[in-house]
């Protein structure tokens, strides 16, 4: 009977080795099966939260099915106390030692914002505070007030901020501060416009980087074909160093602001103001827009050029007539109006 008694003794604690392994080798495999996701997920690691609180909640939202067997795991590694805040992102197929791993090596998610080629500075800020990702600083400012404050906090006062920032994609991680954005882009275009003037063509009618960045961007402003830059920028430039006055339809529109109704009237043409290169020569007081390293590039190296007209060609597709003389113009503007006519008499049949 005692013989009996102690095999039915050693067959339960066998059995209970035998579950705990099994439940041990459970949690291990556990480690390396993909999470419960079926698309990328995101989610968000508090700065100061413990590697458990962040396994609960994870396993309260059906991601992590052991949420105690991976504490315990991060715990005994000593990997726990090393994962970073911020944002992560899941992807499907994701084991819990990898996610692990992410957290601790800091591979949080990056987001992007794109400056476009040919924004005002307004247009950009605007953007930035449409971002749920970027954190505005100054939001009630005024516009002029919130632009100086901008360029000081940049280690640049006194410089006016329009056109300081270079259009391309930045990558950020979620509550980055515009300001910390803007760093980076007003950087990035220190470096072009630098690097631009010192490379630049010496017969250029420009005395300073700064007028060479004022230049790209009405440059910029007039047409968006990469391989018309040159010529545009080599016959503003032509007008420029013949006492021309520039004529530039953007700066008329920029120098308008909010007045601007979409056109521009005769009496816009007419009314003077720094903007204003129909009445005043030389270039504005600013850029006018935020150019692209193209652009820039372009201004540095414009296509030698002639012509000192130009008008909107009948292709459709963005393209200018470019002409030396008034005669060559007006051929090529009355071409465009009977080109337009024609089309809408012929849309409105």
């Amino acid at each position: 009977m005692k013989r009996i008694l102690r095999l039915g003794i050693a067959l339960t604690a066998l059995l209970a080795v035998a579950a705990a392994v099994a439940a041990l080798w459970s949690g291990v495999r556990s480690l390396d099966t993909p999470l419960r996701v079926t698309a990328p997920t995101r989610f968000k690691v508090a700065s100061g939260a413990s590697f458990a609180h962040v396994a609960t909640e994870l396993a309260g939202q059906g991601i992590v099915a052991r949420p105690r067997t991976w504490t315990l795991y991060a715990r005994w590694t000593g990997l726990a106390p090393a994962v970073k805040a911020g944002e992560y992102e899941i992807q499907p197929g994701t084991t819990p030692r990898e996610l692990l791993n992410k957290m601790v090596n800091g591979q949080v998610l990056l987001h992007s914002f794109t400056i476009v080629d040919g924004w005002r500075m307004q247009d950009m800020l605007e953007a930035m505070g449409r971002n749920p990702d970027i954190v505005t600083t100054s939001p009630g400012a005024p516009w002029p007030v919130r632009a100086a404050e901008i360029m000081t906090k940049l280690g640049a006062p006194g410089i006016d901020a329009e056109g300081q920032f270079l259009p391309e994609t930045y990558r950020f991680i979620s509550g980055t501060p515009d300001t910390e954005l803007l760093r980076q882009a007003h950087a990035a275009l220190v470096r072009e416009l630098d690097a631009a003037w010192t490379d630049r063509d010496r017969d250029l009618p420009l005395h300073t980087a700064q007028e060479m960045l004022i230049m790209a961007s009405i440059v910029q402003k007039e047409s968006g074909l990469p391989q018309e830059l040159p010529k545009i920028a080599g016959l503003y430039l032509h007008r420029l160093g013949v006492g021309m006055r520039l004529q530039a339809d953007p700066t008329v529109i920029y120098g308008l602001g909010e007045h601007y109704d979409g056109d521009i009237h005769s009496v816009d043409l007419r009314t003077d103001g720094p903007y204003n290169t129909y009445t005043r020569a030389g270039l504005p007081p600013t850029p006018i827009a935020l150019p692209g390293a193209a652009v820039i590039r372009a201004t540095a190296h414009p296509e030698k050029t002639d012509a000192i007209y130009f008008v909107a060609s009948t292709k459709g597709d963005g393209s200018h007539v470019f002409s030396a003389t008034l005669e060559q113009h007006n051929a090529a503007v009355a071409a465009y109006v009977a080109h337009q006519r024609k089309a809408a008499q012929e849309s409105s049949r």
